[in-house]
């Protein structure tokens, strides 16, 4: 069991830079734990803050609750308390609770909470739906709002008075109005999270507006150069920012956009282009083309080159 409080989880993840490690598949689409142990130990090498275990990068949309839970506890042994694990949990109401309470068993530090599976609701249903979560367990959770799941500042004050482990949310709408709303409603009684594909586009405006931290999928597979961004973003260098935008952020947006459900598939491409593949995504997405990878693989080259110099003349 972690032995972190729900706010002591959410002032950590509020200081630093945030990933979601990928989910690695052998050639048969079976889990492969002992890349994915791997690859977390490799990426805590580096200045992150926390972890989210069987996120959306990680393919929480593929896994079954089985898996979920197999993902989430080798992240946490892996990790050994070096940083907090923030598991993915969703689905329908019932399912979200046994994957936050399968989570917390597990020793995660915190519930990344997806939307519902395909159902709208009103603002009532999806309110009880996030309350009936946080109360389920004893670790913090951070509501994801996202696709069918957009709650409403004055629902989500209501939610923070009656649920003391509600303490992050993460906006995936951007709708600037709404999380502007958000926040001057409920200011410091949470911490809030970046989680628009690609979070670093956004960074620097959502930094006004009290986000002081995102998920980063690029994290993956170019952990220094991400690293070296978050720190420009928080010093607000506005110069730098952009130039490591139109270096490598667009034309690797471009890169992206070239196939619907890329926004993961390019992350597992990234790692396959510095030599640590993490296997195929899951159907129903697909990976690049050839072309689409020899594009990324020299981007990247080209984007890790200083550092990779930097580590030779040491």
């Amino acid at each position: 069991m972690t032995k972190m409080t729900p706010r002591e989880m959410a002032q950590t993840i509020g200081q630093g830079l945030l990933t979601f490690p990928v989910t690695h598949f052998d050639a048969e689409h079976r889990f492969a734990e002992a890349p994915f142990r791997e690859h977390c130990a490799w990426m805590l090498d580096f200045d992150v803050a926390a972890l989210f275990a069987a996120g959306g990068t990680g393919e929480f949309f593929s896994l079954t609750p089985a898996e979920v839970d197999k993902v989430v506890r080798a992240a946490v042994e892996e990790t050994a308390g070096r940083v907090p694990v923030i598991a993915g949990a969703g689905y329908g109401t019932a399912m979200a609770i046994e994957l936050a309470q399968a989570a917390e068993r597990a020793g995660a530090d915190g519930i990344l909470l997806l939307p519902p599976y395909l159902m709208g609701a009103k603002q009532e249903g999806l309110a009880a739906h996030i309350e009936a979560v946080c109360k389920s367990v004893s670790i913090g959770v951070i509501q994801y709002n996202r696709a069918n799941a957009v709650i409403h500042e004055d629902e989500l004050a209501k939610l923070a008075d009656r649920c003391p482990n509600l303490v992050g949310f993460k906006d995936g709408v951007g709708d600037l109005e709404l999380m502007m709303k958000v926040y001057a409603k409920l200011g410091d009684r949470l911490t809030y999270v970046g989680g628009l594909p690609t979070a670093e586009t956004f960074a620097m405006p959502y930094l006004e507006m009290g986000v002081t931290t995102y998920s980063s999928a690029i994290y993956n597979f170019m952990p220094e150069w991400a690293v070296d961004f978050y720190k420009a973003v928080r010093a607000k260098d506005q110069p730098t920012v952009v130039k490591m935008l139109n270096d490598f952020v667009f034309p690797y947006l471009k890169i992206r956009d070239k196939g619907r459900g890329y926004a993961v598939s390019i992350v597992k491409a990234g790692l396959t282009a510095i030599g640590r593949p993490a296997g195929p995504v899951r159907l129903p997405l697909t990976d690049l083309s050839e072309a689409e990878q020899a594009e990324l693989s020299a981007l990247i080259a080209k984007a890790n080159a200083p550092y990779a110099q930097a580590r030779r003349a040491a």
